[in-house]
């Protein structure tokens, strides 16, 4: 079976431009609109962001996700504050000190957790453990969601988390970059996921669901929306043809595009899961989003690529991760899993080179 090998499994950063998104940027480009978010498309989708959620707050635009994160992490940290996350999480581990910078100095002080996760008692530990003036003042828990081994933290976790959060004087932040892949797992409203789970300020992830670039920052808290407009201007995340980050929100947003294509891309992911498992590979975490980690030894992973595939041997996490987009297919996934099963039983094909690239 022939696949479209340039659909790879590398990451969904790798993925095109979804068309409903695609369109809605072209009907904005037609014509002359007003500048640094005064236009109509950025008016229209901070208002559907407000039904989604079902409630008042404050939306802003970023190119990416790591200037959303240390933003969102900046509107609630002071240079003296630490910030507690995932010891794997993109906040410690894949932002080049960004939240950092972007606080002034804020710590950023990484957890250890199962499957991705962390929990309150550790959280309450490591804030209890030091309380003096000679340390950082715990302020922000960041949570990623989905994480990135791709689990999700359900609901009640969510809620055990929230009280946590309040008892030791916490802000949450949420690492939404897969935001909509953890919606579609858990079947919630997003107001479910976040107003109701205490969460101050979101990162909702657009890039890595169907959109060419642009996250979303929405404050939740209103306190901390004071200046922010300010904080991003200062950082250069200030687009001024904001229509060309807002704009494709719109086809994003309207007829639950983002949800659909999470829901496809995860979809993808249990297809893969199956098929891995019925070959008798090892599938090292739940796949509760849209990425899939196996055990795969050198042979494996070295037959894989000469035969054209690419995905990542995840350093962090352990074993290789295969990550499904918004547009893998059946056939996709389907013909990967009929060359890893071929090469699964047959040990005379070791041709090709072992190759971690970046994800």
């Amino acid at each position: 079976m022939q696949a479209d090998r340039q659909r790879n499994f590398v990451s969904d950063n790798h993925s095109g431009i979804c068309p409903e998104a695609w369109n809605a940027m072209a009907e904005a480009n037609s014509h002359h609109v007003d500048a640094y978010g005064r236009d109509q498309y950025t008016k229209k989708v901070c208002g559907l962001f407000r039904g989604i959620f079902d409630t008042d707050c404050e939306v802003y635009f970023a190119f990416n996700g790591t200037a959303a994160n240390s933003l969102a992490l900046a509107s609630i940290c002071r240079s003296y504050h630490s910030i507690l996350c995932h010891q794997i999480s993109h906040v410690e581990t894949d932002e080049c000190a960004a939240p950092e910078f972007y606080t002034g100095g804020a710590k950023v002080l990484p957890i250890a957790g199962e499957l991705g996760k962390l929990n309150p008692i550790d959280i309450a530990e490591l804030v209890k453990k030091r309380t003096d003036l000679h340390f950082p003042k715990a302020k922000a828990l960041s949570l990623t969601q989905a994480t990135e081994v791709g689990t999700v933290y359900k609901l009640n976790e969510l809620k055990s988390l929230k009280e946590t959060a309040r008892e030791l004087g916490l802000s949450i932040h949420m690492d939404g970059a897969r935001f909509a892949n953890a919606v579609a797992t858990l079947n919630c409203s997003p107001r479910e996921m976040i107003v109701q789970a205490g969460v101050d300020v979101l990162c909702f992830g657009g890039t890595k669901n169907g959109m060419g670039m642009g996250e979303v920052i929405i404050l939740f808290n209103k306190e901390l929306s004071q200046e922010f407009d300010f904080q991003l201007k200062q950082s250069g995340q200030l687009c001024s043809k904001m229509r060309y980050l807002s704009a494709p929100w719109l086809g994003m947003l309207q007829d639950d595009v983002w949800l659909k294509n999470a829901q496809t891309s995860n979809a993808m992911a249990q297809r893969l899961k199956v098929g891995m498992e019925g070959i008798g590979i090892e599938v090292l975490y739940p796949v509760e989003a849209n990425s899939l980690f196996a055990k795969l030894d050198d042979r494996l992973i070295a037959g894989m690529l000469y035969r054209g595939w690419k995905f990542v041997k995840f350093i962090a996490a352990g074993g290789c991760r295969i990550m499904c987009s918004w547009d893998t297919r059946n056939e996709d996934v389907d013909a990967f899993l009929a060359d890893l099963n071929e090469l699964h039983g047959n040990d005379e094909d070791r041709n090709g080179e072992v190759e971690i690239m970046s994800h």
